[in-house]
């Protein structure tokens, strides 16, 4: 066995001189995944990673925000009909993200994702910095969903003539909010199911990814024949700045890609089927979305469509109320699939990072019967339930994407490194054009993070600062590797 391959001998796999810069080799994080006490069970198949993905991407991107990243808010211009241009802006930079994780994850197929690849590519200390920012990514992301969810949930009630108070469905806030209930209640219900087992979340999610594709099918080839192209004038009302800003917005749209390598240590053959997976549904949802997209904004003038439940009352200022019902309620559905994943996103990185000394042993507890990490997944469900009933939805997803950018920027640099450290270690998938697409990938993260509003910075580097405390007061001398 060479120095490389010997995971016991610390001067080759870890910089001991100083414990930031420690990284964990491969060959350690592949066999920590296969300890007993901590190992996973491999049911998920092509098609289930497949599901999943598109189960995390197409949901309160597409049926929520799409409508203040048209219109736009307080805080920035919206892109009116260039919201077509805004998710081809965010799907190539995805894409382009999307290439280094389908490597990553064809070698290193373990839980984690962006947190695993930086531990073994930059060093222990970004490491931590990606999974905080993982959690803030999954664990906000989590709570938009949930409070989306709730949105249509409401709009279907009063469909049937019914109406919850709007104090049990609305944040505290001076309008008289006091809790969204819908939203905490189905987080709750969603996290029963992730205890149960992550192949009943997979199929529970195939079934809903179906529900939703064939809605987005219903919604594309009813409002096509309703369009008016004059609707599309101006094209960019706010020009290219509107633009911007609505991409950094519908960015949140495609982030659920990354959640299908989370769940690398449960799928049957990984490094073939994680970098299929990630570009099936990467590349599936973005058609959809421009397609939506352009339907949408040619049914009604982009400054009339509602930003609560835009795709549904676009129908129904159309003349289409009961096509507006069944989009509401495939809506309902799709939403729910991306709460499924995300939380499963959530739940795995606490795991990794518990598995690997930087978090409490007690979340990395695996259930005896269901195999599942059952400690972190009801830390994650009381805490997102707790957070959706209290925090408003366009604050909850801006900072999931800064987050969720900052991650992209790290696995891009990560990628580059290990080509450089390991160049002769087996890649199953090697990604073309090095390093031309992770530079690429860098600079058009840190594009869209430039477009996102400066409290939401402020935020990040708040959210940044406590992780940085918490890793030296505890992680750094808990770690596996210290």
């Amino acid at each position: 066995m060479t120095a490389d391959m010997d995971v016991r001998r610390p001067e080759r796999g870890y910089c001991v001189g100083n414990p930031l810069f420690r990284t964990k080799s491969i060959e350690r994080i592949l066999a920590d995944s296969d300890a007993p006490e901590h190992r996973l069970k491999r049911t998920l198949t092509v098609w289930d990673l497949t599901g999943l993905g598109i189960g995390a991407i197409i949901g309160t991107g597409i049926f929520v925000l799409i409508g203040t990243a048209i219109v736009g808010d307080a805080h920035r211009p919206g892109a009116g009909p260039g919201i077509m241009l805004s998710f081809i802006l965010s799907g190539i930079t995805c894409a382009l993200a999307a290439l280094c994780y389908a490597e990553f994850a064809a070698m290193i197929p373990v839980a984690g994702s962006a947190y695993t690849y930086s531990y073994a590519t930059l060093g222990e200390f970004l490491a931590w910095l990606t999974g905080w920012n993982l959690i803030l990514e999954y664990g906000v992301a989590c709570v938009a969903v949930a409070i989306g969810w709730s949105g249509y949930f409401n709009n279907i009630i009063k469909l049937c003539g019914l109406e919850l108070p709007y104090w049990a469905t609305h944040a505290p806030g001076s309008d008289g909010g006091i809790a969204n209930l819908p939203a905490a209640i189905i987080v709750l219900l969603v996290t029963g199911i992730l205890v149960i087992g992550v192949k009943e979340s997979a199929r529970a999610t195939g079934i809903i990814v179906i529900i939703k594709l064939a809605v987005i099918a219903f919604f594309i080839t009813v409002g096509l024949s309703s369009v008016d192209t004059a609707n599309w004038s101006p094209f960019m009302p706010f020009g290219f700045a509107g633009v911007g800003a609505a991409a950094a917005i519908v960015f949140f749209a495609y982030i659920g890609f990354d959640a299908v390598s989370t769940t690398a240590e449960e799928a049957k053959h990984p490094q073939r089927d994680l970098p299929i997976a990630i570009f099936a549904s990467l590349g599936i949802c973005t058609v959809l979305y421009i397609a939506v997209a352009a339907v949408l904004t040619g049914l009604v003038p982009y400054s009339k469509i509602d930003i609560h439940a835009p795709v549904a009352e676009g129908l129904r200022v159309a003349g289409f109320q009961w096509g507006a019902a069944i989009v509401a309620t495939g809506a309902v559905a799709g939403i729910t699939s991306v709460l499924v994943v995300m939380m499963l996103g959530q739940i795995r990185v606490f795991f990794a990072m518990s598995r690997d000394g930087l978090l409490g042993p007690w979340l990395s507890g695996v259930h005896p019967t269901f195999r599942t990490p059952h400690h972190a997944t009801y830390l994650t469900g009381i805490a997102v339930a707790i957070m959706a009933a209290l925090i408003p939805i366009g604050e909850a997803a801006d900072m999931t994407n800064i987050g969720t950018l900052f991650a992209f920027v790290l696995v891009c640099v990560g990628i580059m490194v290990l080509r450089y450290t390991k160049p002769n270690h087996p890649r199953p998938f090697r990604m073309p054009f090095m390093p031309v697409i992770p530079i690429l990938g860098v600079l058009a993260c840190l594009g869209l993070m430039y477009f996102l509003p400066w409290m939401t910075w402020i935020r990040f580097f708040v959210w940044t600062f406590i992780g940085i405390v918490v890793y030296v007061a505890y992680g750094i001398r808990h770690s596996k590797l210290a």
